[in-house]
């Protein structure tokens, strides 16, 4: 079974900057497209950045975009989001997925906060 692990948050004051690292077990990460999903308490887990497989484009949620980036390192089987700029309204937990997400593969997420 694929399995994700999310690192790489805590608490950042409006402006600074994170680094979220996944990764990914299973042989068919460089093939399949990986998504970064964040969720607020009382919401629904939403896609926010999307990165398709074998070098493919990028897609951003319109919240983030300009100010977050998501990258892959296939031979680590590895997805990064790197968050800049931040404001209170990214302060959520950041999952990591395929696309479309497999229902019994969420990880634990890693929470961010962002605070003064």
């Amino acid at each position: 079974q694929v399995q994700f692990v999310e690192s790489g948050g805590g608490l950042v004051q409006p402006g600074g900057s994170l680094r979220l690292p996944c990764v990914a077990s299973g042989s068919t990460f460089r093939y399949v497209g990986m998504g970064w999903y964040r969720q607020t308490p009382g919401n629904q887990r939403e896609l926010i950045a999307s990165i398709m497989g074998n070098g493919g484009r990028s897609n951003y949620a319109d919240a983030i975009k300009g100010r977050f980036t998501i990258s892959r390192d296939d031979a680590r089987q590895t997805m990064y989001l790197e968050m800049s700029g931040m404001n209170p309204d990214d302060t959520a937990v950041y999952y990591c997925n395929q696309i479309p997400y497999l229902r019994t593969s969420w990880g634990q997420g890693t929470q961010v906060t962002v605070s003064s």
